[in-house]
């Protein structure tokens, strides 16, 4: 516990002393966390019709904040999979096709929710694979 509030007391400190020397927050080396690649399901009127190969990354709002995200990286992850469960990530009018803007925001939502705002500055989809299922599946 007190690694933790060590690192974290180090995060806040480093911060501080970023946005004083007036550098920008986004795109600062250093500042982008690569998650593991997430399987989501493409579900089309209750039948598992492929998968959804999703890569993203976490932009943190400094080099610092990074510490905090890669520590509770375990947490994100896990959030993001019971996101990615709970409801479809397909576009209404073509549930196919993953909606890459709406779901990089409810991913955001998931890591700001476990890592705190104020180390979450963003969450971008990098690629999105889908591969249909042979067979049709049912859910």
């Amino acid at each position: 516990m007190r690694n933790t509030w060590s690192v974290v007391c180090l995060v806040v400190s480093f911060a501080a002393a970023t946005a004083s020397a007036g550098e920008p927050p986004e795109h600062v080396p250093g500042t982008t966390v690569d998650m593991p690649y997430l399987i989501a399901p493409v579900v089309v009127d209750g039948t598992l019709v492929a998968n959804a190969y999703v890569s993203s990354k976490i932009v943190a709002t400094s080099a610092a904040a990074t510490i905090v995200v890669r520590d509770r990286l375990p947490f994100i992850q896990d959030a993001f999979v019971r996101d990615v469960n709970a409801s479809p990530i397909g576009k209404a009018s073509d549930p196919k096709t993953v909606d890459t803007a709406a779901l990089a925001k409810r991913l955001q939502d998931d890591a700001t929710r476990v890592a705190g705002k104020s180390f979450v500055e963003s969450v971008q989809v990098i690629r999105v694979q889908v591969s249909e299922l042979r067979g049709g599946a049912r859910n």
